[in-house]
């Protein structure tokens, strides 16, 4: 077994992909709309699905929003320096919410940015 996906509802499907193909650098792997269940569905990510994990955005046409609840973290990147990630997300227009800098009770050195609808990705500084 493995890991395929990891769904999104998203509010506005094209605000969801530029964020994470434009700033976070992931590619827009397939699109599909479904006219008769009015929802769109499209899959990002770093590498093919066949290989890799990836994100469905899923757009419902109907709905423009959606409550996050308290149940739901994050989605995790392993990136080779935070700081200077952090710096290329803002300079591409992202949104940092905790800059660079090690963990709470711990020496791992992470950031946190925050996708249109949002949801946070971890940025995880590995070597």
């Amino acid at each position: 077994m493995r890991i395929l996906h990891t769904m999104l509802r998203v509010g506005n499907l094209d605000q969801s992909i530029a964020f994470y193909t434009e700033i976070l650098g992931m590619q827009l792997l397939r699109r599909n709309d479904y006219p008769e269940g009015r929802f769109t569905l499209a899959f990002v990510g770093y590498g093919s699905e066949d290989k890799e994990a990836v994100l469905e955005l899923t757009h419902n046409w109907d709905t423009a929003s959606y409550e996050l609840g308290n149940a739901y973290g994050h989605i995790a990147l392993a990136v080779p320096d935070a700081a200077a990630a952090c710096a290329a997300i803002k300079a591409r227009g992202g949104k940092v919410v905790r800059e660079a800098g090690p963990m709470k009770h711990g020496t791992t050195i992470i950031a946190f940015v925050e996708d249109p609808d949002g949801y946070k990705v971890e940025l995880i500084q590995r070597e």
